[in-house]
């Protein structure tokens, strides 16, 4: 706790920033609020902001300190050695999801909602950002890199992915983006478990989530078999 999570770049982004936007899109104003709309889309924000700051954070400076490469040493596969290093940032993000929960419970009402597949939708999506949050940070050597690169997918899929303006109503040109990143299908899975309202099947979400999870993963691992293992 002491070494990663309280590290300024994870609190700044990863921690300040979900709850940041948390507030601002729930706080009261003149005009009436669609809370339980935008729901799905601050849930989605908050855990991929959460999992790729945390993620970037401690691979980032274990490579940096070397610490890493005594985890190399230990009697264990590489891909089981990334499962364990990528567990703590997979809870983080999930705890980040019911962050916006919780705001939202005490200004509407909650009923009706699937928490089965929402929360199976978050441990998705989760899983996938963390992934993705793996595969920057092997690529990069220093953390302000490995944010950088971060906010090169992360602010795109803010707006192109449905969270907040639905998909129909971009442009046509560049709407094919938004279906070949894997928030799209995170956040339609929340949609269908929240409001009802979503573009495919469950199953074809799961499935594209789990796809780009198990890329993410395998392109990391063989990153680090070739850049970091002499």
């Amino acid at each position: 706790m002491k070494t990663y999570y309280l590290k300024p770049p994870n609190i700044s982004w990863g921690i300040i920033f979900p709850i940041s936007w948390t507030l601002m899109f729930f706080v009261r104003s003149e005009s009436a609020v669609d809370i339980r709309g935008i729901l799905p889309g601050v849930m989605a924000l908050s855990i991929l902001f959460g999992t790729t700051s945390m993620l970037s954070v401690t691979i980032t400076f274990e490579r940096k300190s070397r610490s890493f490469e005594r985890l190399l040493l230990a009697p264990i596969s590489l891909n089981l050695l990334m499962l364990a290093k990528t567990t703590g940032a997979i809870i983080f993000g999930i705890i980040n999801a019911f962050i916006p929960v919780l705001f939202a419970s005490f200004m509407v009402n909650l009923s009706g909602i699937n928490w089965l597949t929402t929360f199976l939708g978050v441990v998705f999506i989760a899983v996938t950002s963390t992934f993705l949050g793996l595969f920057i940070a092997v690529s990069v050597s220093e953390v302000f890199e490995a944010q950088t690169f971060s906010n090169f997918f992360r602010f795109p899929m803010m707006f192109l992915c449905g969270l907040f303006i639905p998909i129909s109503n971009l442009p046509a040109l560049i709407r094919p983006l938004s279906y070949v990143l894997p928030l799209t299908y995170g956040a339609d899975i929340l949609k269908i478990s929240i409001n009802n309202v979503g573009i495919f099947q469950p199953w074809v979400s799961f499935s594209v989530l789990l796809a780009f999870s198990f890329g993410f993963f395998m392109i990391s691992t063989r990153n680090i078999k070739r850049r970091w293992i002499y």
